[in-house]
């Protein structure tokens, strides 16, 4: 097990990067379509669309992009070993119908990696909304909320989203490195930044492999062959602690915690976008967490703020450390990530 030692005293490289100095360069995230760029989109998705096979199982060769292609060549690697972060604006998702859109932005995933269940159900589409669930529930699912989610990762290593509907108010995006994080604790309580190598339980929230605890021990912060990983969600730590099984929470470690949610809502070190109809945004999780802030919805039920959201793995990637088959059940590269149990069965829902 690698030792205080064995890690660098400051992380550098891009994925090290500071809130206001990405507001000020907006170029380093964000990519606009041209018109070129959504015809060839828009062809590819008349192609798949006329093979009537389900969006699920759409793949890149089926969903042929020249041009744009090798932009997406470009923004996988921007996720491994760049920032780990890219919004693509200007998909004219207004005129389409979800079909349409849903079936551009799988295409779009499939380019990047191979789409992995978000749910027990099987969905590698997610639906990203307020269904009126409880956030107090400690089996439902912050993003069937309105309420503000917190900084975490999801469970795949690459997270998509596309923007169908925006609310009437709030729903922000926010970002934070979480290399920025660790710089930022090793400097000031490194005492504390030990504590978050910990096997920290963090909850299933129901979604529990066959075989497996209804917790999982994966630290927030890991060393792993020579980078850091991170795998974080407060609101699952703290609901964890509900079972007899799971780590005890020490003060020390709530500390941690704590520090570990100051800086990342510290404007120091985040920023944020309203993401608009028609934007795509696509955040590498190993390095990177993300939060949306709370929101009003419209009243009227065709207006309702709504999401696509896809889990990824990608070819190329880093390697995992093995705790995270507990998440992953398998850690293989280009073949890891999602929620998988006994009843999993892979589709993408349109609704």
């Amino acid at each position: 097990m690698a030792t205080a030692a064995d890690r660098p005293s400051e992380l550098t490289g891009p994925a090290v990067w500071l809130g206001p100095d990405m507001v000020q360069n907006e170029g380093a995230w964000l990519v606009h379509l041209s018109p070129a760029d959504v015809a060839e989109l828009e062809t590819a998705a008349r192609h798949y669309l006329s093979l009537g096979r389900d969006i699920g199982e759409i793949s890149a060769a089926d969903f042929p992009l020249n041009h744009f292609g090798e932009h997406l060549a470009q923004l996988k690697e921007k996720l491994i070993d760049g920032n780990g972060l890219e919004v693509i604006r200007g998909l004219p998702t207004v005129g389409y119908s979800q079909e349409f859109a849903a079936t551009i932005f799988c295409g779009i995933g499939a380019h990047l990696g191979s789409a992995r269940s978000q749910n027990a159900k099987g969905h590698i589409l997610g639906h990203v909304r307020d269904i009126g669930s409880d956030a107090n529930d400690p089996n439902s699912r912050i993003y069937q909320t309105s309420q503000r989610q917190s900084f975490h990762t999801d469970s795949a290593d690459v997270v998509g989203l596309l923007c169908l509907r925006d609310s009437k108010e709030g729903g922000k995006s926010m970002l934070v490195s979480a290399l920025s994080i660790y710089n930022r604790m090793r400097t000031e309580r490194p005492d504390l930044l030990e504590k978050l190598f910990d096997p920290i339980a963090t909850d299933r929230r129901g979604e529990v492999p066959e075989g497996e605890k209804p917790y999982m021990e994966i630290p927030p912060f890991s060393w792993h062959d020579g980078k850091l990983t991170v795998f974080y969600q407060r609101q699952y730590i703290d609901s964890a602690q509900r079972f007899d099984g799971a780590m005890r929470l020490t003060p020390a470690h709530i500390e941690a915690l704590d520090m570990f949610d100051a800086l990342a809502d510290d404007p120091e070190l985040n920023f944020g976008m309203q993401l608009q109809p028609g934007d795509m945004q696509f955040v590498y999780n190993h390095s990177q967490l993300h939060d949306r802030t709370g929101f009003l919805d419209w009243p009227e039920p065709e207006k309702r703020r709504h999401l696509l959201r896809l889990w990824l793995s990608v070819e190329g990637d880093r390697e995992l450390p093995p705790c995270f088959k507990e998440r992953y059940g398998s850690i293989e590269i280009g073949n890891r990530g999602g929620i998988i149990t006994s009843e999993t069965r892979l589709h993408a829902p349109l609704d």
